[in-house]
């Protein structure tokens, strides 16, 4: 990777893009996060690309530009990609049921009282329907809110991690259609293993696996060639270390961090198209780009123009922002003036977001505090990886809006 155009040539202010940097480099030498890479592209060009600090502070690699990260949710919009190449062929509509190619979740019961021991629970009154999942109106929920006794039965079920490390895609489907939900689908927003239950649909309808469709119909030709479910042990010295916020916010050695790395070498049982890939700042890059040029990147094109339109408008019910539909929960974005789409969170009301950003601008991060987000309206794309669990420990992306956007002067 290269800076491709002189800043000014494309609206930014040189000396203010160099904010960025000073700014997060603060946070490296303040011992809050091991180490760092943004790009900033306008117009399809690299106008800025930086790097600060380790990728593994113990034995002091630095972060480079080939380094690998866990993208963690950053997986999402890529399995809603998957799913929406294959609507785009007739696979499904989007008003189909689950059930079409998963029947356990044919006949799903909602939480109404009660404890996680002894739940009560009422039939559905909506059967999940593929829009659903892409949009987390599901019903379905996450181990790890600990906001709901039907997140305790995900945890006691093995869902701590969101897929469950002795189960493969279908046995982790199955068991989540068995739990309650939280809601009926469509009744309200909570962040969730709905992507994973896409990937496993990605499966039915094309009959392959999901690592198998991922390489072949949207990495190998957008030639993101460093992005999967499993690193090359060749690569293992790329592999960035995996850190958490300690009380005090700075960033320490995962204490799993060891497992988590010998695990990374190994395809896992369990396929997560919610959180299960490795990827480089080059690769996301791609697919950024891609989703700027709507659908459409170096003569390969994986999405209509219209389907990525459609894709990033808000569907939450009624044009709801995540603040009056969401329940609380977790989520890799601020809530207010935020919508959701088929697999992103949509700009609605910027002024509402209290940060700079434009209608109609589309993102979404992953737990190790990575983050993008596609601007359509000023032809801008950010990346920013890292690894530091949670996201929500630092304000790392409501700043990153704050300096990147102070940079655009044309």
């Amino acid at each position: 990777m290269e800076i491709e155009v002189e800043p000014g040539e494309v609206g930014f202010d040189p000396d203010r893009l160099r904010r960025i940097d000073r700014h997060f480099a603060q946070y490296v030498d303040a011992g809050k996060l091991p180490g760092w890479l943004v790009m900033v592209t306008r117009r399809g060009k690299v106008a800025h690309l930086a790097t600060h600090g380790m990728r593994d502070v113990e034995s002091g690699a630095p972060v480079e530009q080939d380094t690998l990260f866990r993208i963690y949710s950053m997986t999402k919009p890529i399995t809603s990609t998957a799913i929406m190449m294959l609507f785009e062929e007739g696979a499904f509509e989007l008003t189909d049921p689950v059930s079409d190619f998963i029947p356990s979740f044919a006949d799903l019961r909602v939480y109404t009282g009660g404890t996680a021991r002894a739940p009560q629970t009422r039939p559905a009154g909506e059967e999940m329907r593929i829009w659903h999942l892409l949009t987390h109106t599901s019903g379905l929920t996450y181990a790890f809110h600990y906001l709901h006794p039907v997140d305790e039965l995900y945890r006691q079920a093995g869902f701590e991690n969101g897929v469950a490390d002795d189960m493969d895609l279908a046995g982790c489907c199955d068991e989540w259609a068995s739990l309650p939900l939280l809601f009926d689908p469509g009744a309200a927003w909570n962040y969730s293993v709905s992507t994973d239950v896409l990937g496993r649909i990605v499966e039915v309808a094309s009959g392959q696996t999901l690592d198998e469709f991922f390489r072949t119909r949207i990495f190998e030709p957008l030639g993101m060639t460093d992005t999967g479910f499993a690193v090359d042990r060749s690569d293992a010295d790329r592999l960035a270390t995996l850190y958490v916020a300690d009380p005090e916010g700075k960033a320490r050695r995962h204490p799993k961090h060891d497992l988590a790395h010998a695990a990374a070498f190994e395809l896992p049982k369990a396929l997560s198209g919610g959180g299960g890939l490795f990827s480089t700042a080059h690769d996301y890059h791609r697919f950024t780009q891609m989703l700027l040029r709507r659908g459409e990147l170096d003569g390969t094109r994986l999405l209509g123009s219209r389907t990525v339109d459609y894709m990033t408008r808000n569907h939450l019910p009624g044009g709801a922002d995540l603040e009056t539909l969401a329940l609380g929960s977790f989520s890799e974005a601020a809530n207010a003036g935020k919508g959701f789409g088929l697999g992103f969170s949509v700009v609605d009301d910027p002024v509402a977001a209290k940060v700079p950003s434009s209608k109609g601008e589309f993102a979404w991060g992953g737990m190790a505090s990575t983050a993008f987000w596609v601007d359509p309206q000023e032809e801008l794309t950010v990346v920013f990886m890292t690894q530091l669990m949670p996201s929500s420990t630092h304000p790392i992306r409501s700043q990153l809006h704050q300096l990147v956007y102070q940079a655009l002067v044309d």
